[in-house]
């Protein structure tokens, strides 16, 4: 490892805010960067600048990429991410600038040639540092569309200059994987064992992600309890082997939250802002709340929000898809409400359309509504997240540091970090249930109103518990410097007996 305390460190991803977001991952590695040039760290950053980005350009910089059977002479505008001194490099490429959307659009929902797009993006991250004359300690990429990045580290890249540089592949979500025809491998530049396909292994297909598993020096995924899930068969999706044999070098870190944005006691969107010392304006925020979704205003009856893609991974068919009732059993007590936001599949929205019109305790937004989201997480009681997995989460997160008592299934990042009473009485800040099954979400909602109803001093140690959790960046970014270190002190000691502790 540098004697320096300084590491140098170089984000790849596919997206990141404010510049491309599709999803959590954007948000993730936006942060991510921020917090560890806060830290001190020598931080920057490669993106595409996808058709429709804004950003001033400070400084252009010429790079040759050798992909396919030709080598492709494109540029990367130079920026700073806002509120840091991140450099960001956003490859100006036509594959990216000449057609709108990220992975795809209305006209092609995946575009067909992502697997040369996001291979030129990789193996340009390279191409990038010899031109500007740096180079990183750490290449830390993202996900299937930059998981050739430690492939052409190990195969290519390493003896040109990259020595002493080490990898960490980070799998957001493992449901995707960037699966690709084999006809796109000489487009790589790699040979058949080098994207990590051998005898008997899927030969029709290119497996991105199987990739950056097999070649990373180090795997990392979003929170410790979905590190240990992926390596089952139940959550592996396929890849749970390669993850069982990278066992040792796979890690959990859990994500952060944007503690500026999501703070009860600064939110602008919220019409009171609260502490855990004036949860009497918290009260006042519910009847807000209730008064503009159209519910009868009620102080005493627990209100439930859930803000999320309606979707079959956050457990929406357990909750009202064909033939489950859980929903409607929920309603039809009749005491509790419900305030849901989102947009998804469109089974799910027609259905919830219709429930919405038949239940007076069911108020149902489809669309996306940041003010709305602010309200529902500082005006419910209780936030429900019947996920099927959930590599992270954020949501529970939020809802801990408004004083609003997360009802989640035991997985992922909600298991990391809602706590019952079963496992801490004294920490206890949520309500978790084990299956993924509509009784499970019927009993764990009925369950949270009792002690609602029964035990409110209970429900005040609940919201005063989370209040009190550290979620911010600062601590999930101070793990991955620890991560980095941990990764270069083995790169150059491999037998050493040292371990890296995944628990967060």
């Amino acid at each position: 490892m540098p004697s320096r305390n300084v590491l140098k460190i170089l984000m790849v991803s596919s997206e990141a805010v404010p510049f491309a977001k599709s999803g959590g991952l954007a948000d993730m590695v936006g942060s991510l960067a921020k917090h560890l040039a806060g830290l001190g760290h020598d931080v920057k950053m490669l993106i595409p600048a996808y058709r429709g980005v804004d950003y001033t350009r400070e400084e252009s910089i010429n790079v040759s990429v050798n992909v396919g059977f030709r080598t492709e002479n494109t540029v990367c505008g130079r920026t700073t991410l806002a509120g840091s001194n991140v450099s960001v490099y956003l490859l100006e490429h036509p594959y990216f600038t000449e057609r709108k959307g990220i992975y795809g659009n209305e006209e092609e929902e995946f575009f067909a040639d992502n697997a040369k797009r996001f291979a030129l993006l990789s193996r340009a991250a390279f191409s990038l540092l010899r031109a500007i004359g740096w180079k990183p300690d750490v290449i830390h990429s993202h996900d299937w569309p930059t998981a050739l990045v430690p492939v052409y580290l190990r195969t290519l890249e390493r003896n040109q200059g990259f020595e002493g540089t080490i990898s960490l592949f980070t799998i957001h979500n493992i449901g995707y994987q960037g699966i690709f025809s084999l006809h796109d491998l000489h487009y790589t530049r790699l040979r058949l064992k080098d994207v990590c396909l051998e005898k008997g292994e899927h030969l029709e297909q290119l497996n991105f992600l199987r990739g950056g598993i097999r070649c990373a020096d180090y795997v990392s995924t979003v929170s410790p309890q979905y590190a240990r899930e992926i390596r089952t068969s139940r959550f592996g999706h396929g890849l749970e082997a390669e993850l069982e044999k990278r066992r040792e070098d796979l890690f959990g870190i859990l994500n952060g939250i944007d503690a500026e944005i999501w703070n009860p006691e600064t939110d602008s969107y919220l019409p009171l802002n609260f502490s855990k010392t004036s949860l009497e304006k918290k009260l006042q925020v519910k009847t807000i709340l209730q008064e503009e979704s159209g519910l009868s205003v009620d102080p005493g009856i627990p209100l439930i929000g859930i803000v999320s893609r309606l979707v079959e991974q956050k457990g929406f068919r357990e909750l009202c898809g064909p033939g489950e009732t859980a929903l409607k059993d929920i309603l039809d007590r009749g005491d509790c409400q419900i305030v849901i936001l989102g947009t998804g599949e469109k089974w799910c929205e027609e259905v919830l359309r219709s429930l919405a019109a038949e239940y007076e305790n069911l108020r149902v937004r489809i669309g996306f509504d940041e003010k709305l989201a602010h309200m529902i997480e500082g005006g419910s009681d209780f936030f429900l997240m019947p996920s099927r997995y959930e590599p992270c989460g954020l949501n529970q997160m939020y809802s801990l540091r408004y004083g609003t008592v997360p009802i989640v299934r035991r997985t992922g990042g909600l298991a990391d970090t809602v706590i019952s009473r079963e496992e801490d009485p004294a920490r206890e800040n949520g309500f978790l249930f084990e299956e993924i099954t509509g009784e499970a979400i019927r009993s764990a909602v009925a369950e949270a109103v009792r002690i609602y109803r029964e035990e409110p001093d209970r429900i005040l140690r609940m919201r005063m518990n989370g209040m009190s959790e550290d979620f911010s960046w600062n601590h999930s970014a101070e793990r991955y410097v620890e991560l980095y270190r941990y990764g270069l002190r083995r790169g150059r000691h491999p037998d050493t007996e040292e371990s890296f502790d995944i628990q967060a």
